[in-house]
């Protein structure tokens, strides 16, 4: 499911929130999939507890997954809204840089330096 590589300059808790969240993505983890606990990834990946739950933290504030208490937590459907959002945003962008006089190629290097 998930590996760390513990030589990249990537942090751990980074590497757990992108690979969950492409699985999400690529339908690996469909809406409604139950995670495992904080505890037993963090056990299973052999690194800190706090990682794993900086990771989750980060995916439930994106609104990727839910917390249903001790019911554990969970894929939301929320997270399928995610392509809407990125697609309403880059509607917003193209506006902004066409009405600043913005060329093309120039706010394609915008993006690519904000992605990086």
């Amino acid at each position: 499911m998930i590996s760390i590589d513990a030589d990249s300059p990537v942090p751990p808790f980074e590497q757990v929130r992108t690979t969950l969240a492409q699985q999400m993505a690529d339908r690996t983890l469909p809406v409604g999939t139950r995670l495992p606990t904080v505890r037993a990834l963090a056990a299973e990946l052999g690194i800190a507890v706090n990682t794993v739950a900086r990771a989750y933290r980060e995916l439930e504030a994106a609104g990727l997954v839910e917390t249903r208490g001790r019911a554990g937590t969970f894929v939301s459907a929320a997270g399928d809204q995610r392509l809407s959002l990125a697609q309403r945003a880059a509607s917003q962008y193209a506006e902004t840089v066409r009405a600043l006089g913005i060329g093309r190629a120039e706010a394609l290097e915008i993006v690519s330096a904000a992605l990086r």
